[in-house]
């Protein structure tokens, strides 16, 4: 038997196979063999193995020393080859996947038998092989991601993996149509929601005020190397996901990312992917959505009220009563400009754990 065979799946069968096979069965020794092709025993070992490639001229000689066709060995060496790459792909695909958070949060099966987990992975994406996933979901979201911030940290098959779980969530949301005049008239409404504590409460009645306008807004942690706050994306021409990880755990991060994801559905192009990462980018959209979202929040008249602010409590409780909103989200645009350093008043945020 030849040793130190480099790991390959049970169902990849290298030419090589056969030929150890034959010689087993003839009682020859490799030693004997490599003789007879007029090779040595290391080149010879090298074939048997599969880390060297049956070309024509190799091909001949197993011909003529233990049968089939010079034909036949070249076709088994081809179909080996495309097995392997095949093979690698699929660790590729598999290696590049958070598969223990996958599994942790319910949205795969386990499975020790590597194939069947294999097959679990590429059902939940919906494709057929690893090679369909990196053309459509792999390009997609690094491309997306490259356009969105040079400085993008997540790993890319944990984003794709969240967001086609929140796909699927999605799925389940019932809306209207896509509309956005309506989305418009009703971002007041859901302005005013910022300033309920309770998620139990505030949530239902966010997911169903987006839905009276075609979005379908999804709450899902994020698992292990996704480090996305937000995504937009149409997923249908009457229907647009927006995805939040909940990531900081306090309500002026939720709301803002909120609202700027609101910003990227209403001012940019239906069929862009937009991911987004706290801080990560100052591209001509971020910078669009962020202002959206900061003026919906303190609309101009208020901003030099608001820069008059300082690290009083009872004076920003106070402000934040009278334009509407959750003192958290005052704390926080304060300490983004400079206001405020990032440790004062965090204790006016609201604090959320994941359940």
């Amino acid at each position: 038997m030849i040793k130190n065979k480099p790991f390959r799946p049970d169902w990849i069968s290298a030419p090589g196979d056969s030929i150890e096979e034959i010689l087993k069965e003839r009682k020859i020794k490799v030693s004997d063999f490599a003789e007879q092709l007029n090779e040595t025993v290391e080149k010879t070992i090298n074939i048997i193995t599969g880390q060297a490639e049956i070309d024509y001229k190799i091909a001949v000689k197993l011909e003529n020393v233990i049968g089939a066709t010079a034909e036949f060995w070249i076709a088994r060496e081809r179909k080996y080859r495309e097995e392997l790459k095949t093979h690698e792909g699929d660790q590729q695909f598999i290696s590049g996947l958070p598969v223990k958070d996958m599994v942790k949060f319910g949205w795969i099966q386990d499975s020790a038998d590597h194939g069947e987990l294999l097959e679990n992975c590429l059902n939940f994406f919906q494709v057929s092989n690893a090679k369909t996933w990196f053309e459509t979901h792999r390009d997609v979201i690094e491309t997306a991601a490259f356009r969105t911030s040079p400085t993008f940290n997540s790993y890319t098959g944990s984003v794709a993996a969240w967001l086609r779980q929140g796909e699927i969530l999605a799925e389940d949301v019932d809306c209207d149509k896509w509309n956005s005049e309506k989305l418009i008239e009703i971002l007041p409404a859901i302005r005013r929601l910022t300033r309920e504590n309770n998620p139990k409460i505030f949530l239902p009645e966010l997911i169903k005020l987006c839905s009276k306008c075609g979005v379908a807004v999804v709450i899902l942690q994020a698992p292990y190397g996704c480090r996305a706050s937000g995504v937009t994306r149409f997923i249908s021409n009457n229907k647009a996901l927006l995805l939040l990880s909940f990531r900081y755990l306090s309500d002026d991060h939720f709301w803002f990312t909120f609202f700027h994801e609101v910003g990227h559905i209403l001012l940019h192009n239906k069929n862009s992917l937009f991911i987004d990462e706290a801080g990560a980018s100052e591209m001509k959209e971020e910078t669009e959505a962020d202002n959206f979202a900061a003026n919906l929040l303190i609309p101009n008249e208020y901003k030099q009220q608001l820069r008059s602010l300082k690290a009083n409590k009872r004076d920003v409780i106070r402000f934040a009563r009278q334009i509407g909103i959750s003192r958290g989200i005052v704390v926080g645009q304060l300490q983004h400009l400079g206001i405020l350093k990032r440790n004062q008043l965090n204790d006016l945020k609201v604090r959320f754990t994941w359940k």
